[in-house]
């Protein structure tokens, strides 16, 4: 089994997921917008270049994800996509990329539990949790 994170967009997954392929060290594996749709699927004007299912592959680790309807989008909460970094100065600098533009809700610092440890929301509106653990 395999469980992967699968976040909504309000219309700008693609720029999300460039961002995320960049940062996380990944590539897009696939992107199909609703004008790709098979013929005769309905589009609805204006939604011919919005995702219908992109997938980011990092670190062999997948998020995929989609533009919403805007009678569909809901602003992400009671969740976060949580990174396990390895190294303090790869975490600070994966944090520093996420909250760039977005916002702070715990600064990345030392924990009694991590080497790093910081959440934010990114200027998408994902909100992340990057985690460098100590060793146990």
């Amino acid at each position: 089994m395999q469980i992967n994170p699968y976040l909504t967009f309000s219309g700008n997954c693609r720029e999300a997921f460039d961002f995320y392929a960049k940062v996380l060290g990944g590539k897009i594996e696939f992107m199909m917008t609703h004008g790709q749709a098979p013929a005769g699927m309905p589009v609805s004007p204006g939604w011919e270049d919005k995702v219908m299912h992109g997938h980011v592959r990092a670190q062999g680790q997948d998020i995929m994800g989609s533009d919403a309807p805007p009678q569909m989008y809901e602003q992400p909460k009671g969740f976060a996509v949580s990174v396990q970094i390895d190294a303090p100065e790869e975490a600070d600098r994966i944090f520093a990329a996420l909250a760039e533009g977005g916002s702070q809700r715990m600064p990345i610092q030392e924990t009694f539990w991590a080497k790093r440890f910081g959440m934010c929301t990114d200027r998408f509106g994902t909100p992340w949790m990057i985690n460098c653990q100590k060793p146990m």
